[in-house]
């Protein structure tokens, strides 16, 4: 990558391929690119020097990028082979490359922590990337969402630390261009079923995975997972769970929001670990994240206190958008929830948060090939909510399937308050129901209607 001075990105508005372009540009290449549709991270994008165009014409690539020679193509596997700019790229003998062996060539040159798993790799990640940071052993960190306090990036910098910390994504078989030094793995629940097919497939590629860890590397896994790891020889193999394993919780206390424990790990005892996103979910978080940093080395229980304390959280990951201070006071809260076993927990924890509250949960299925597989699931989980709003699905990168709609998950929802809408009706279905607590869960756009909502009770 060091011998291009350019580097175009197909698919520029992701989040992920975000981070690799604000990398880039801070080691000066100059970055441009393609997306769909506009949104407020393009334009974020665009005023940090990312050349971006919702123009799909080859004509519309800037001539400096169309030199093969000077010029690296970054792709997203969301992006269809069909595309007019990949092809012309390709056409044109361009080297192309997907994000994920991008991001793979970062952890060859880097001594990087990979958080893998069906779900809590965004917030485990980032919670990683803060104690490192805030800790002074510094990394960079390419992360799956916005990180907020003063960071509001998806990219940590640093000029000379020897870690990086990689949201390692199982989908497309993205993380078999890793080489980790450190690997946890978060979950291995079944998913993208429309890539792998069967659950024997998803875990074997999480097999391969631990296969890919650096001899004198960690792996360190969730009790209880049906996966077999294949570690190479010379790679310790450790164990996390909330309540048992080689990292774990202990002496959990919870007061109104305030939640602290105590950290056990194979030296020892850090004690007072205190949640600065106070939610019960962020206990099994926290200790993925902690595990990792402390097979670093580096991590001392000065750092780990006060780096928790001050985890400023991630967008659309147990975001609160409205909290007002009156004991009745509205409650909303966005999460980036689109598994069942992610949306259960969720649910759950903004049961523990407000055990005597009526909670609402508004549910955007995200994909037709994920809402057919596990329609049951996802209605049981919603079944445990006072009342449920159901919206269209979020097709993402699928075309419909045939009788597959919000509707057969709406159908086994046994919560006698259950109503099911297009997203357009959102914010006057919400006002009009005089709601006390609002989750707001999946992983398409739902949550750009929440903002509106919200100024209504400001």
């Amino acid at each position: 990558m060091k011998d291009f001075d350019n580097i175009y990105f197909v698919g520029a508005g992701g989040i992920g391929m975000a981070a690799l372009e604000r990398y880039f540009l801070s080691r000066g290449k100059k970055v441009a690119g393609y997306d769909r549709t506009p949104s407020p991270l393009t334009g974020e994008l665009a005023s940090e020097g990312v050349g971006i165009s919702f123009d799909d014409s080859q004509d519309a690539i800037p001539q400096k990028f169309r030199d093969p020679a000077s010029t690296l193509v970054v792709r997203t596997p969301a992006v269809p082979d069909e595309n007019i700019p990949l092809n012309f790229f390709r056409n044109g003998g361009f080297t192309i490359m997907k994000r994920s062996e991008v991001l793979g060539a970062v952890t060859r040159d880097s001594l990087a922590l990979c958080f893998a798993g069906t779900h809590g790799k965004t917030t485990t990640s980032s919670m990683a990337a803060h104690i490192l940071h805030h800790g002074g052993i510094g990394c960079n960190a390419f992360l799956g969402g916005i990180l907020g306090g003063t960071y509001n990036s998806n990219l940590i910098l640093s000029a000379d630390s020897p870690y990086s910390v990689i949201e390692a994504d199982e989908y497309d078989r993205s993380f078999h261009t890793l080489t980790p030094h450190i690997a946890v793995i978060n979950a291995t629940d079944p998913d993208h079923l429309d890539i792998y097919g069967t659950e024997e497939a998803y875990l074997e590629s999480f097999a391969h995975f631990t296969e890919l860890i650096r001899p004198g590397g960690a792996l360190v896994l969730r009790q209880g997972m049906k996966l077999i790891p294949r570690p190479a020889e010379g790679v310790a193999v450790y164990t996390f769970g909330r309540d048992s394993g080689d990292f774990h919780a202990a002496h959990i206390r919870r007061t109104p929001g305030r939640i602290v424990f105590d950290f056990i790990h194979p030296g020892g005892t850090i004690s007072d670990i205190e949640l600065g996103v106070p939610v019960d979910i962020n206990i099994d978080n926290a200790i993925s994240a902690l595990s990792a940093c402390w097979l670093t080395g580096r991590l001392t229980p000065e750092i780990a206190r006060n780096a928790m304390a001050s985890y400023p959280g991630v967008e659309r990951r147990f975001q609160f958008h409205l909290k007002q201070d009156s004991p009745d006071g509205k409650v909303v809260i966005d999460d980036y929830a689109h598994h069942p076993d992610e949306l259960s927990r969720s649910i759950e924890s903004v049961r523990a948060l407000y055990p005597d509250r009526h909670l609402t949960v508004a549910f955007q299925p995200h994909l037709y090939s994920r809402t057919r597989d596990f329609a049951p699931q996802f209605a049981s989980a919603l079944s445990t909510a006072d009342a449920v709003v159901l919206v269209d699905i979020y097709p993402a990168r699928e075309e419909p399937i045939p009788g597959v709609s919000s509707k057969i998950i709406f159908d086994r929802v046994t919560a006698s308050d259950k109503v099911m809408i297009s997203k357009e009706q959102f914010v006057d279905t919400i006002k009009n129901r005089n709601f006390e607590v609002l989750l707001t869960v999946g992983a398409g756009d739902l949550n750009l209607y929440v903002p509106r909502l919200c100024s209504l009770y400001i």
